[in-house]
């Protein structure tokens, strides 16, 4: 092209100029924005929620761990207590108490139910041995304070009357023994083991004082397969 002429431009190469009332069209640019990106913020925030994540997992697992211990401590304490002052494991020795209780057989007392209720008549019965304290004996209630004991052919008569036993198996009664009548004072009670032929209780060496009676049996936990309350 020469100097000073001018070129005139195609319809294509033309400025799209819109015609009188159509829209403006902008032009397209065929390119992206290139915006920097810091990824060394999202690199740290993930490692702060990471930490902050093990910081309250961590401290979860610690209260967990210290509610535990403290559950378990206060649960041995309770135990503890139990079993001084209400519930106490024995073991029966001899034979005296069959057919219900067996040597070596383990059972509970109960230590504190005394401290509630009246000793009854049937009950079986923990007490220190009067003749050695050092000894303790179990055997069942048979005459209470202010009544009258008496044996007769084997039978036992409280005020007159004779009692009801149905405990007693005879295979262990045989002997038809007889014991003249003993009055049992207040705060004493007569007791007999159920073995009655090889028993050494009340007929031998008199009532047991109030005082000496500690426990009541009540539940045999060995072995495995006589487990359960004892009557």
């Amino acid at each position: 092209m020469a100097f000073g002429s001018y070129h005139r431009a195609s319809a294509d190469e033309r400025a799209p100029f819109p015609r009188p009332g159509e829209p403006e069209q902008l032009p397209l640019f065929d390119f992206a924005l290139d915006v920097p990106h810091d990824d060394s913020e999202e690199f740290i925030s993930s490692q702060e929620l990471a930490v902050t994540t093990r910081q309250i997992e961590g401290k979860t697992i610690w209260e967990e761990t210290k509610a535990f211990v403290r559950d378990l401590l206060f649960s041995i304490v309770v135990a503890i207590l139990v079993i001084v002052f209400v519930v106490q494991p024995v073991r029966v020795e001899g034979t005296s108490m069959l057919p219900h209780l067996h040597n070596g057989e383990r059972i509970f007392i109960n230590k504190f139910i005394y401290r509630f209720d009246r000793i009854e008549r049937g009950d079986i019965v923990v007490f220190w041995y009067p003749n050695d304290p050092d000894k303790s004996f179990i055997k069942r209630v048979i005459g209470l304070p202010g009544e009258t004991v008496a044996i007769r052919n084997g039978v036992v008569y409280i005020n007159g009357q004779p009692l009801d036993e149905p405990y007693l198996d005879p295979r262990y009664h045989r002997r038809h023994e007889n014991m003249p009548s003993t009055f049992i004072r207040n705060h004493y009670y007569f007791v007999m083991g159920d073995n009655r032929d090889a028993s050494n209780d009340s007929r031998q060496w008199g009532p047991v004082p109030e005082k000496y009676i500690y426990g009541k049996a009540i539940f045999r936990y060995w072995p495995p397969g006589n487990v359960g309350t004892i009557k």
